[in-house]
């Protein structure tokens, strides 16, 4: 179907290299469409009423505390959801970091949709706070401390319908892109965390056995560590050959496979956050091959270690 066919205009998407972000309050007739998908991630947060989001062939209603995201390239739509009175969310349009999609993995809806719910109360607030921070940080010029989160503040009239939207605030210096993105990073690890924690919040992981889980959630913990297939199943008190049975046939991926991917993840947020050579990032990673690192790493990133360090800082 092409723009032209559409009951609304497609809207055009913030270009990939920015960071934006706001806090929306719409009402009933707010709708955005993108007949191309968008060339970022877009990541959304609802704090009140109800959205629907189509991805593809895939779709997600979003409620309080849901965080639903979009990968970019395939064709999208989202809208105050039928029947809702409003849609109040967070959202942020961005660059994902690679190693953020291993963690939505888990919660993948289909054609890069991904719906990780649901996020318990308890840490709402918290997530809140962050987005606020992340709004602030944005705004920052690089000189003297960074803004202060703003209160809450009274909508601007909206273009459809009189909805209402908030504040939007794109990071252009460098070091005000670099703590948004810390922002996000922290709502992306704390939604995942607390939603697959959550009872019954395996999102696409029903019927998970509860000792695979924890095997995972081991890997997981420490990634580094000298895991065997007999040392897992003994850890879940299974037999080799059962365990490596229940944990492929039920994730989808060998238990090796699954202690790779981890430690790789493990290897990129080091690259991200420290400066220590790649071959200690290599060992501290839980490879004993420097060789073989770098060879898995750009198998699985699409560049070697160093360059995905030098990558991303520029």
């Amino acid at each position: 179907m092409r723009a032209d066919e559409l009951p609304e205009a497609a809207a055009p998407s913030p270009p990939p290299g920015l960071v934006t972000v706001g806090r929306f309050d719409q009402r009933p007739g707010y709708s955005v469409n993108r007949p191309g998908g968008a060339d970022s991630w877009l990541f959304t947060w609802t704090t009140g009423g109800a959205g629907r989001l189509s991805q593809g062939a895939a779709e997600s209603l979003s409620g309080a505390g849901d965080l639903v995201v979009l990968g970019p390239g395939v064709p999208h739509r989202y809208a105050v959801a039928p029947g809702a009175r409003r849609w109040t969310f967070w959202w942020a349009h961005c660059q994902a970091r690679p190693a953020w999609t291993d963690r939505l993995r888990p919660h993948l809806l289909g054609d890069r949709l991904y719906a990780v719910t649901p996020v318990p109360a308890a840490v709402r607030d918290r997530l809140e706070q962050t987005f606020r921070r992340m709004l602030a940080d944005a705004r920052w010029t690089g000189e003297g401390a960074p803004p202060a989160p703003d209160p809450d503040e009274p909508g601007e009239p909206g273009e459809r319908g009189g909805p209402r939207t908030g504040r939007v605030a794109v990071a252009h210096g460098a070091a005000a892109r670099e703590l948004a993105l810390c922002s996000l990073e922290s709502i992306v690890l704390l939604t995942t965390a607390t939603a697959t924690a959550t009872a019954g919040g395996e999102a696409g992981r029903p019927g998970v056995d509860v000792r695979i889980r924890r095997a995972e959630a081991r890997i997981a913990a420490d990634p580094a560590a000298p895991h065997t297939v007999d040392t897992l199943a003994a850890g879940v008190s299974l037999s080799p050959s059962r365990f490596a049975h229940l944990f492929t046939q039920q994730l989808g991926r060998s238990p090796m496979r699954a202690l790779l991917a981890a430690r790789l993840l493990h290897a990129a947020r080091l690259l991200e956050a420290t400066d220590l050579p790649v071959e200690r990032v290599a060992v501290a990673a839980g490879f004993t091959s420097p060789f073989h690192f770098s060879r898995v790493f750009r198998q699985r990133y699409g560049a070697p270690p160093g360059a995905y360090r030098a990558g991303l800082r520029r």
